[in-house]
């Protein structure tokens, strides 16, 4: 590994959410559709019937089984506290409607930005990608720069136009490690519909599976070192016995998304998640 490049599993502690730091800005800004992910309808800006004066969700241990599957495979990389306690100085958006509003759509931007970190600091640590690091850490820097401006410039921010730069760099970056994956097995699956698939047992090892709908497939043993698994849709996709190690820009989120069981092989930065099978 190079000199001054962190593994995938460190330097995340701030990309990882941390709700006891954090206004429960999830439960307010973003808008709860009813649907087999939420049992209720909310508005953005509107306070979850669930969220608790101390900024706590008052189901948490329950939210499975009370209808709010969704909320367990959300993910802010952290950009929850970052919103409350640094771009806001640790001021509650219940004390004042304008730093409220303010706050609600800074959070998106911010929760984009994390993301990207997070999938930067991957990049970072992959060696068959050597040759990027400059222009990795370049991008590294320059999203952490963007994290760190006034709420008023965040919430203006074209994060969308950097987002398109960054992934053409990850993209550069996952194409890298994919070519050391055995001949032959680097397919191109970018943004298939693969959904309720039968991937028992397959060797993806190096697919391109960027974009892809997973939806249920069954990837039960299915080999995924290697592969390129970034923005992939693993809603109820089976994982049992699955090896993920080595997979590419796999987050806790996608996980979470789906199923799987102690047999899951998963790489060191990701925890199994707690509603999987034994």
């Amino acid at each position: 590994m190079p000199d001054n490049v962190q593994g995938p599993g460190s330097g995340r502690t701030a990309l990882r959410a941390d709700c006891a730091n954090c206004f429960g800005l999830c439960c307010v800004a973003l808008t709860l559709t009813r649907s087999a992910d939420f049992a209720i309808d909310k508005k953005a800006g509107e306070p979850c019937r669930n969220l608790r004066e101390d900024s706590r969700c008052g189901i948490h241990s329950e939210l499975r089984t009370r209808g709010y599957p969704g909320c367990t495979v959300y993910d802010c990389f952290g950009a929850g506290q970052k919103v409350s306690g640094e771009t806001f100085g640790g001021r509650d958006w219940r004390a004042d409607p304008d730093t409220a509003r303010r706050m609600f759509q800074v959070f998106p931007v911010m929760r984009q930005l994390h993301e990207l970190l997070w999938y930067l600091t991957e990049a970072l640590s992959l060696e068959p990608a050597r040759f990027l690091h400059g222009e990795l850490r370049h991008s590294l820097d320059e999203t952490e720069r963007l994290t760190r401006l006034p709420a008023d410039e965040l919430a203006d921010l074209d994060v969308a136009a950097h987002r398109e730069t960054v992934a053409a760099l990850l993209h550069e970056a996952g194409r890298a490690v994919r070519a050391t994956a055995p001949r032959g097995k680097k397919r191109d699956r970018r943004g298939a519909d693969l959904i309720g698939a039968r991937l028992r047992g397959a060797d993806l090892r190096g697919a391109d599976l960027r974009g892809a709908y997973l939806i249920a497939a069954d990837l039960t043993g299915a080999d995924l070192r290697l592969a390129d698994l970034i923005g992939a849709d693993l809603r109820d996709a089976d994982l049992s016995a699955a090896d993920l190690t080595g997979s590419l820009f796999l987050t806790q989120a996608q996980l979470n998304a789906a199923g799987g069981d102690t047999a899951t092989r998963l790489p060191p930065s990701l925890d199994r998640p707690a509603h999987w099978g034994r």
